[in-house]
């Protein structure tokens, strides 16, 4: 007797060039559960946890802005930390501290702390082309400089844009387990899909942001390649030194390469404890160093390209975005992470955007200027 299988429900392409969990009616769902939705993943956890304590400040909350981003049908979770105090929270009734969320691209802020210890320590020259860290890479990267892909100032074919199937993110999410490789195509690495990204010429043409989240898992793989350390005892350190309370849940490929492009999954009060490394400027428990303060500091006083309008107040810098003064990122789906060194205060909002793109950028914008505003008091 043959048992015959379907295809796991939750991974299937089905339409708008998305799987299932990806999906309007299933998002919200997939989001709050994406660590165990994905096919590929491990978790960290600390050893020693930073305490939070209360000491809630109720004004935050009663802000016009603030109370308008948190009364939205897609909110999940907004907190407020400075030091080892919890100014401010707010959990949506199906969501709560103690469950992990999707940070998407907020992720790739690990990269700057990784890449300024790695530069830090001379094993990356920022100047230095990809092609001489990675020789086996594709012509997407091989005569960009490192500097030109953190700052994702580099022109490829490659693009975020899920309605090309040739050179869309798609592909990557098959290859880390996000969705199903279509019917009788091999399921590719993230690495070997980084390979097979060309370009005629990577100068960005027209000095603005040229997104693209593969940038990130060529970072991620020159810090690898050059420290001669895998990705995954690099994020064991951030873990150890941000003292998260829970798991850390990272998503990766088959070959166990994690998707530092955006596969993290936190808690809230974890989220914020990891931004709290941003505002000690790479320092964490237990004087447990994981990124390097002159590089942060360059990451927001010498920033790269500027977003196109009407965000052209803030710029992308190594990984991150700025406007001189906060450091963070967004995350798809409706997620962002701010941390003030100034004023010593992290920010970071959850939610899930139920819309066919799973992004508005007008949302994101006054999103941003509200989480700054509370940042700066």
């Amino acid at each position: 007797m043959t048992l015959t299988s379907i295809a796991n429900p939750d991974l299937v392409t089905l339409f708008d060039n998305k799987a299932r969990w990806n999906l309007p009616d299933h998002r919200r769902g997939g989001f709050h559960n994406f660590h165990t939705t994905v096919r590929y993943a491990f978790s960290i956890r600390a050893p020693r946890v930073l305490p939070l304590r209360k000491e809630v400040d109720w004004t935050i909350g009663e802000r016009p802005e603030v109370a308008r981003f948190l009364a939205m049908p897609h909110f999940s979770a907004f907190i407020v930390v400075r030091d080892d105090r919890i100014l401010y929270e707010a959990y949506a009734p199906d969501f709560g501290p103690e469950k992990p969320h999707t940070i998407m691209s907020i992720t790739k802020t690990t990269l700057n702390l990784m890449l300024g210890r790695a530069v830090a320590a001379g094993f990356i020259n920022l100047d230095e082309r990809v092609g001489n860290y990675l020789p086996e890479i594709g012509t997407g990267y091989a005569e960009a400089t490192v500097n030109a892909v953190a700052d994702m100032n580099v022109a490829n074919i490659y693009t975020d844009d899920y309605g090309d199937s040739l050179s869309g993110g798609e592909v990557l999410e098959s290859a880390v387990g996000w969705r199903l490789p279509p019917e009788g195509k091999k399921e590719e690495t993230t690495r070997s899909f980084l390979c097979r990204i060309t370009s005629e010429d990577p100068m960005n043409p027209t000095g603005e942001v040229l997104y693209k989240s593969a940038n990130s898992d060529v970072i991620g793989w020159i810090i690898e390649r050059t420290s001669g350390r895998p990705l995954r005892d690099w994020f064991i350190e951030l873990v150890e030194a941000a003292g998260l309370e829970g798991c850390l849940h990272m998503t990766c490929d088959r070959e166990g390469v994690p998707l530092v492009d955006g596969g993290g999954c936190l808690t809230a009060r974890d989220l914020a404890r990891y931004g709290l490394l941003f505002v000690r400027k790479g320092e964490g428990i237990d004087g447990r160093r994981v990124g390097d303060a002159t590089f942060i500091e360059d990451t927001r006083r010498s920033p790269g390209p500027s977003w196109q309008k009407p965000c052209d107040w803030m710029r992308y810098s190594r990984q991150t975005f700025t406007d001189g003064i906060w450091l963070g990122h967004a995350g798809y789906g409706g997620q962002f992470l701010l941390a003030n060194p100034d004023t010593g205060t992290v920010v970071a909002y959850l939610s899930v955007l139920e819309n066919a793109s799973g992004s508005d950028s007008a949302f994101s914008e006054r999103l941003i200027k509200m989480m700054a505003e509370v940042a700066a008091q």
